[in-house]
């Protein structure tokens, strides 16, 4: 029965464009019905796989942003990559009714569900929101107060992937802390962080060690490097913290 689950998951399937967002001028969330999806964990990704008329195929991996509890929606969120194959077509061509093959879902370290518990320290650098924010509408979903917060890096305000939607759900009052830093370009008076993540800047986030949080990282592997060695020297353990990363891989 396991063996069979696995071939499922697997397995190339057809999920059918349901709607399109754009998130930012150069990011995308593709919305797909996907008949026959077995489910997922927040923090999951699937394969996406392209083929071109004269048969020529292109796949590139992509972290699920939607939660688990809305499985007839399942939502790729995809930053346009200028020399990419697929992230041009993804966001820029790609139409409702169109439909993608994905195959999926992939990984079993980098995930969280409410009953992990918490407190939850998330941190992303750009696109890395994509995991994290499906462990944010997970919560949500659940009704979830595991006390959480969140540090975004992006390059200005309007690179900030689900911005409104962050802002809603930390209006919720329900435990979520979300702090934003802008690495390049800030708007007049800008009240939050204006660098690269740092070790400073991670100690007045983070709660204490002995408060053992579990923590995901998620962004480009510069980022995730060190941002991971300076957790680990402020004393959290480094069995807590999780990473994953992305590199330049085409799109």
């Amino acid at each position: 029965m396991a063996r069979a689950a696995v071939q499922r998951r697997l397995s190339w399937r057809l999920g059918e464009v349901a709607e399109l967002i754009d998130e930012t001028p150069r990011v995308r969330s593709v919305v797909l019905g996907v008949a026959g999806w077995p489910g997922h964990r927040a923090g999951q990704h699937v394969d996406v796989r392209l083929t071109a008329d004269d048969g020529y195929q292109a796949q590139r991996s992509y972290s699920i942003a939607s939660a688990p509890d809305t499985p007839e929606r399942l939502a790729l969120t995809v930053e346009r990559l200028d020399d990419g194959e697929v992230s041009p077509y993804l966001v820029g061509e790609l139409r409702v009714g169109d439909t993608l093959e994905l195959r999926g879902p992939i990984g079993g370290y980098f995930v969280w569900d409410v009953g992990m518990g918490g407190p939850l320290l998330l941190i992303a650098g750009g696109s890395g929101i994509c995991p994290l924010m499906a462990m944010l509408r997970h919560r949500a979903a659940r009704g979830s107060a595991v006390p959480t917060r969140l540090l975004y890096s992006s390059r200005s305000l309007e690179d900030v992937i689900y911005r409104d939607e962050l802002h809603r759900l930390m209006a919720t009052g329900k435990g979520l802390e979300v702090f934003h830093t802008l690495t390049r370009v800030q708007p007049p008076e800008w009240p939050g962080y204006r660098r690269r993540i740092d070790q400073d800047m991670l100690a007045e986030v983070t709660w204490p060690p002995d408060l053992h949080p579990l923590v995901f990282v998620c962004g480009p592997t510069p980022l995730v490097e060190s941002v991971a060695t300076a957790l680990v020297q402020l004393g959290h353990e480094p069995g807590r913290i999780k990473t994953e990363r992305f590199g330049p891989t085409g799109g």
